[in-house]
Protein backbone atom coordinates (compact mmCIF):
# COMPACT_ATOMS: atom_id res chain seq x y z
CA UNK A 1 0.00 0.00 0.00
CA UNK A 2 1.33 3.25 -1.28
CA UNK A 3 -1.53 5.65 -0.54
CA UNK A 4 -3.54 6.08 2.17
CA UNK A 5 -6.99 7.31 0.15
CA UNK A 6 -8.09 6.93 -3.78
CA UNK A 7 -10.92 9.35 -4.46
CA UNK A 8 -13.27 8.46 -7.83
CA UNK A 9 -15.24 11.10 -8.90
CA UNK A 10 -16.16 14.30 -10.89
CA UNK A 11 -13.62 17.43 -10.23
CA UNK A 12 -15.88 21.01 -10.78
CA UNK A 13 -14.53 24.40 -11.18
CA UNK A 14 -16.28 26.40 -8.68
CA UNK A 15 -17.14 30.14 -9.19
CA UNK A 16 -18.79 31.17 -5.69
CA UNK A 17 -20.55 34.30 -4.74
CA UNK A 18 -18.96 36.66 -2.50
CA UNK A 19 -20.88 39.67 -0.81
CA UNK A 20 -19.95 42.15 -3.57
CA UNK A 21 -21.57 40.70 -6.08
CA UNK A 22 -18.26 39.20 -7.42
CA UNK A 23 -17.71 35.31 -8.28
CA UNK A 24 -14.22 33.50 -6.50
CA UNK A 25 -13.12 31.30 -9.03
CA UNK A 26 -12.03 27.81 -6.91
CA UNK A 27 -12.64 24.57 -6.76
CA UNK A 28 -15.07 21.74 -6.19
CA UNK A 29 -16.76 18.52 -7.03
CA UNK A 30 -17.62 16.58 -3.65
CA UNK A 31 -14.04 13.36 -4.25
CA UNK A 32 -11.97 15.90 -5.48
CA UNK A 33 -12.43 18.07 -2.16
CA UNK A 34 -12.12 14.94 -0.29
CA UNK A 35 -8.88 14.21 -1.67
CA UNK A 36 -7.94 17.74 -0.66
CA UNK A 37 -9.06 17.35 2.75
CA UNK A 38 -7.31 14.40 3.09
CA UNK A 39 -4.03 15.15 1.70
CA UNK A 40 -4.08 18.59 4.26
CA UNK A 41 -4.71 16.10 7.36
CA UNK A 42 -1.32 13.78 5.81
CA UNK A 43 -2.93 10.83 4.10
CA UNK A 44 -1.44 9.79 0.92
CA UNK A 45 -4.17 10.58 -1.86
CA UNK A 46 -4.90 9.82 -5.14
CA UNK A 47 -7.46 10.69 -7.48
CA UNK A 48 -9.34 8.66 -10.27
CA UNK A 49 -11.01 10.68 -13.17
CA UNK A 50 -11.15 12.46 -16.08
CA UNK A 51 -10.01 16.01 -17.38
CA UNK A 52 -10.56 18.62 -20.02
CA UNK A 53 -7.65 19.87 -22.07
CA UNK A 54 -8.96 22.93 -20.91
CA UNK A 55 -7.48 25.60 -18.72
CA UNK A 56 -9.80 24.60 -16.00
CA UNK A 57 -8.51 20.77 -16.74
CA UNK A 58 -4.57 22.42 -16.04
CA UNK A 59 -5.57 24.30 -13.09
CA UNK A 60 -7.29 21.12 -11.15
CA UNK A 61 -3.84 19.67 -12.19
CA UNK A 62 -1.86 22.58 -10.72
CA UNK A 63 -3.84 22.18 -7.25
CA UNK A 64 -3.41 18.31 -7.06
CA UNK A 65 0.58 18.94 -7.84
CA UNK A 66 0.57 21.79 -4.89
CA UNK A 67 -1.56 19.89 -2.54
CA UNK A 68 0.41 16.17 -2.97
CA UNK A 69 -2.34 14.41 -4.64
CA UNK A 70 -1.19 11.28 -7.06
CA UNK A 71 -2.94 12.27 -10.22
CA UNK A 72 -1.47 9.08 -11.89
CA UNK A 73 -5.38 7.83 -12.30
CA UNK A 74 -6.08 11.24 -14.11
CA UNK A 75 -6.79 10.65 -17.89
CA UNK A 76 -6.91 14.21 -19.71
CA UNK A 77 -9.64 13.87 -22.42
CA UNK A 78 -9.51 16.32 -25.70
CA UNK A 79 -13.04 16.02 -26.33
CA UNK A 80 -14.85 16.82 -23.58
CA UNK A 81 -14.98 19.89 -20.98
CA UNK A 82 -13.66 19.95 -17.20
CA UNK A 83 -17.02 20.43 -15.53
CA UNK A 84 -17.90 23.47 -13.28
CA UNK A 85 -20.94 25.00 -11.05
CA UNK A 86 -22.15 28.30 -9.20
CA UNK A 87 -22.99 28.88 -5.63
CA UNK A 88 -25.34 31.45 -4.45
CA UNK A 89 -25.78 32.11 -1.04
CA UNK A 90 -29.15 33.82 0.50
CA UNK A 91 -31.06 33.75 3.77
CA UNK A 92 -31.81 30.12 3.50
CA UNK A 93 -28.49 29.09 3.25
CA UNK A 94 -26.09 28.05 -0.53
CA UNK A 95 -27.62 27.43 -3.57
CA UNK A 96 -25.92 25.60 -6.71
CA UNK A 97 -26.19 25.75 -10.39
CA UNK A 98 -24.36 23.32 -12.34
CA UNK A 99 -22.33 23.17 -16.02
CA UNK A 100 -21.50 19.81 -15.90
CA UNK A 101 -23.62 17.57 -18.33
CA UNK A 102 -21.00 15.87 -21.37
CA UNK A 103 -18.21 16.71 -18.98
CA UNK A 104 -14.66 14.74 -19.01
CA UNK A 105 -15.42 12.71 -15.86
CA UNK A 106 -19.36 11.85 -17.10
CA UNK A 107 -17.10 9.93 -19.64
CA UNK A 108 -15.39 7.91 -17.05
CA UNK A 109 -15.93 3.80 -17.42
CA UNK A 110 -14.68 0.26 -16.37
CA UNK A 111 -12.33 -0.08 -19.04
CA UNK A 112 -10.15 3.41 -18.13
CA UNK A 113 -9.71 2.59 -14.63
CA UNK A 114 -6.40 2.79 -13.16
CA UNK A 115 -6.23 -0.92 -11.86
CA UNK A 116 -2.71 -0.34 -10.63
CA UNK A 117 -3.47 2.74 -8.54
CA UNK A 118 -6.92 1.40 -6.98
CA UNK A 119 -5.58 -2.00 -5.87
CA UNK A 120 -2.20 0.20 -3.72
CA UNK A 121 -4.86 2.21 -1.70
CA UNK A 122 -5.52 1.46 2.07
CA UNK A 123 -9.09 3.24 1.34
CA UNK A 124 -11.18 3.77 -2.06
CA UNK A 125 -13.41 6.50 -1.70
CA UNK A 126 -16.68 7.06 -4.12
CA UNK A 127 -20.31 8.71 -3.91
CA UNK A 128 -23.51 9.10 -4.88
CA UNK A 129 -22.55 11.74 -7.27
CA UNK A 130 -20.09 9.23 -9.02
CA UNK A 131 -22.69 7.06 -9.39
CA UNK A 132 -25.03 9.85 -10.36
CA UNK A 133 -23.42 11.64 -13.37
CA UNK A 134 -23.44 9.23 -16.26
CA UNK A 135 -24.39 5.53 -16.73
CA UNK A 136 -20.52 4.67 -17.73
CA UNK A 137 -19.43 5.99 -14.45
CA UNK A 138 -21.64 4.22 -12.41
CA UNK A 139 -20.51 1.14 -14.00
CA UNK A 140 -16.94 2.65 -12.97
CA UNK A 141 -17.80 3.07 -9.61
CA UNK A 142 -18.74 -0.58 -9.08
CA UNK A 143 -15.80 -2.50 -11.10
CA UNK A 144 -13.34 0.49 -8.72
CA UNK A 145 -15.52 -0.74 -6.08
CA UNK A 146 -14.67 -4.89 -7.71
CA UNK A 147 -11.14 -4.38 -7.34
CA UNK A 148 -10.79 -2.91 -4.24
CA UNK A 149 -12.49 -5.47 -2.61
CA UNK A 150 -10.48 -7.86 -4.46
CA UNK A 151 -6.72 -6.00 -3.31
CA UNK A 152 -8.06 -5.66 0.12
CA UNK A 153 -9.13 -2.42 -0.01
CA UNK A 154 -11.53 -1.03 2.02
CA UNK A 155 -14.48 1.24 0.32
CA UNK A 156 -16.04 4.22 1.79
CA UNK A 157 -19.32 5.68 0.04
CA UNK A 158 -20.71 8.97 0.75
CA UNK A 159 -24.77 9.00 -0.19
CA UNK A 160 -24.42 12.69 -1.49
CA UNK A 161 -27.87 12.66 -2.70
CA UNK A 162 -28.60 15.18 -5.60
CA UNK A 163 -32.18 14.44 -7.16
CA UNK A 164 -31.45 16.63 -9.79
CA UNK A 165 -29.37 14.32 -11.38
CA UNK A 166 -31.31 11.28 -11.32
CA UNK A 167 -34.79 10.13 -9.58
CA UNK A 168 -34.86 9.06 -6.57
CA UNK A 169 -35.88 5.03 -7.33
CA UNK A 170 -32.72 4.74 -9.01
CA UNK A 171 -30.81 6.83 -6.58
CA UNK A 172 -31.59 4.74 -3.95
CA UNK A 173 -31.02 1.02 -5.91
CA UNK A 174 -27.43 2.53 -7.16
CA UNK A 175 -26.43 4.16 -3.95
CA UNK A 176 -27.47 1.24 -1.21
CA UNK A 177 -26.27 -1.18 -3.90
CA UNK A 178 -22.86 0.49 -3.60
CA UNK A 179 -23.05 0.87 -0.11
CA UNK A 180 -23.94 -3.26 0.50
CA UNK A 181 -20.43 -3.74 -0.64
CA UNK A 182 -18.90 -0.34 1.46
CA UNK A 183 -16.70 -1.15 5.06
CA UNK A 184 -17.19 2.60 5.62
CA UNK A 185 -20.89 4.05 5.23
CA UNK A 186 -21.10 8.39 5.16
CA UNK A 187 -24.32 8.94 4.93
CA UNK A 188 -25.72 12.36 5.34
CA UNK A 189 -29.16 13.21 7.55
CA UNK A 190 -31.18 14.53 4.63
CA UNK A 191 -29.99 12.09 2.54
CA UNK A 192 -30.83 9.71 4.40
CA UNK A 193 -34.14 10.41 5.13
CA UNK A 194 -34.94 10.16 1.84
CA UNK A 195 -33.22 6.80 0.46
CA UNK A 196 -34.45 5.00 3.92
CA UNK A 197 -37.94 6.66 4.10
CA UNK A 198 -36.66 7.07 7.71
CA UNK A 199 -36.12 9.91 10.48
CA UNK A 200 -34.40 8.65 13.44
CA UNK A 201 -30.76 8.70 13.36
CA UNK A 202 -30.63 5.15 15.43
CA UNK A 203 -32.88 3.32 12.79
CA UNK A 204 -30.89 4.98 9.83
CA UNK A 205 -27.68 3.97 11.00
CA UNK A 206 -29.37 0.54 11.57
CA UNK A 207 -30.08 0.18 7.90
CA UNK A 208 -26.09 0.77 6.99
CA UNK A 209 -24.96 -1.10 9.62
CA UNK A 210 -27.35 -3.81 7.93
CA UNK A 211 -25.92 -3.18 4.44
CA UNK A 212 -23.04 -4.45 5.36
CA UNK A 213 -20.61 -1.56 6.75
CA UNK A 214 -18.25 -1.73 9.40
CA UNK A 215 -18.40 2.09 10.44
CA UNK A 216 -21.19 4.52 9.87
CA UNK A 217 -20.67 8.14 10.43
CA UNK A 218 -24.23 9.58 9.87
CA UNK A 219 -23.94 13.54 9.89
CA UNK A 220 -26.53 15.53 11.20
CA UNK A 221 -25.70 18.99 10.66
CA UNK A 222 -26.16 21.29 13.29
CA UNK A 223 -27.25 18.05 15.44
CA UNK A 224 -23.73 17.00 15.30
CA UNK A 225 -22.28 13.40 13.94
CA UNK A 226 -23.76 9.85 15.37
CA UNK A 227 -20.45 7.26 14.81
CA UNK A 228 -21.44 3.63 15.01
CA UNK A 229 -19.94 0.33 14.26
CA UNK A 230 -22.08 -3.03 14.93
CA UNK A 231 -21.09 -2.97 18.51
CA UNK A 232 -21.27 0.72 19.89
CA UNK A 233 -22.42 3.74 18.54
CA UNK A 234 -21.59 7.84 20.26
CA UNK A 235 -23.21 11.29 19.31
CA UNK A 236 -20.41 13.95 19.20
CA UNK A 237 -21.13 17.31 18.92
CA UNK A 238 -20.47 19.65 16.36
CA UNK A 239 -17.54 22.21 16.59
CA UNK A 240 -18.95 25.60 18.03
CA UNK A 241 -17.88 28.47 14.94
CA UNK A 242 -19.94 31.34 13.15
CA UNK A 243 -20.42 29.62 9.69
CA UNK A 244 -19.57 31.96 6.41
CA UNK A 245 -20.17 29.47 3.71
CA UNK A 246 -20.41 25.62 4.45
CA UNK A 247 -20.47 24.37 0.85
CA UNK A 248 -17.32 21.76 1.15
CA UNK A 249 -18.35 21.20 5.31
CA UNK A 250 -19.54 18.06 4.67
CA UNK A 251 -16.45 17.00 2.05
CA UNK A 252 -13.72 17.91 4.57
CA UNK A 253 -15.45 15.41 7.26
CA UNK A 254 -15.16 12.92 4.94
CA UNK A 255 -11.69 13.56 3.89
CA UNK A 256 -10.78 13.96 7.40
CA UNK A 257 -12.30 11.31 8.76
CA UNK A 258 -10.79 9.00 6.09
CA UNK A 259 -7.35 10.27 6.53
CA UNK A 260 -7.94 9.76 10.40
CA UNK A 261 -9.12 6.16 9.73
CA UNK A 262 -6.39 5.56 7.91
CA UNK A 263 -3.84 6.93 10.40
CA UNK A 264 -4.86 4.12 12.68
CA UNK A 265 -7.26 6.07 14.97
CA UNK A 266 -10.33 4.78 16.01
CA UNK A 267 -14.10 5.79 14.84
CA UNK A 268 -15.02 7.86 16.97
CA UNK A 269 -11.92 10.12 17.25
CA UNK A 270 -11.89 10.12 13.47
CA UNK A 271 -15.13 11.53 14.18
CA UNK A 272 -13.74 13.94 16.56
CA UNK A 273 -11.30 15.45 14.40
CA UNK A 274 -13.42 15.44 11.37
CA UNK A 275 -16.06 17.41 12.71
CA UNK A 276 -13.52 20.24 13.70
CA UNK A 277 -12.28 20.23 10.31
CA UNK A 278 -15.65 20.37 9.11
CA UNK A 279 -16.32 23.30 11.22
CA UNK A 280 -13.09 25.26 10.32
CA UNK A 281 -13.82 24.60 6.35
CA UNK A 282 -16.75 26.75 6.76
CA UNK A 283 -14.78 30.52 8.18
CA UNK A 284 -14.02 31.45 4.32
CA UNK A 285 -15.47 31.04 0.71
CA UNK A 286 -15.68 27.84 -1.13
CA UNK A 287 -15.03 24.54 -1.12
CA UNK A 288 -11.50 23.83 -1.15
CA UNK A 289 -9.69 27.13 -0.46
CA UNK A 290 -10.95 27.13 3.90
CA UNK A 291 -10.08 23.41 4.43
CA UNK A 292 -7.82 23.54 7.18
CA UNK A 293 -4.61 21.99 7.39
CA UNK A 294 -4.05 19.60 10.08
CA UNK A 295 -2.24 21.75 12.60
CA UNK A 296 -5.21 24.04 12.59
CA UNK A 297 -7.40 21.11 13.26
CA UNK A 298 -4.71 19.97 15.99
CA UNK A 299 -4.56 23.24 17.47
CA UNK A 300 -8.48 23.34 17.38
CA UNK A 301 -8.42 20.30 19.36
CA UNK A 302 -6.80 21.00 22.70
Amino acid sequence: MTLDLVCLGEPLIEFNEQPDGRYLRGFGGDTANVAVAAARQGARVGMVTRLGTDPFGDAFLDLWATEGVDARGVVRDPTAPTGLYFVSHGPDGHRFSYRRAGSAASRLSPATLPADVIREAGILHVSGISLAISDSAADAVFAAIDLARAAGVRVSCDTNLRLGLWPLARARALIHAAMALCDIALPGLEDAEHLTGLSDPDAIVDVYLGLGASIVALTMGAAGTLVATPQARTRLPVHPVTPVDATGAGDTFDGAFLAALAAGRDPVEAARTANVAAALSTQGYGAVAPMPHRAAVEAALT
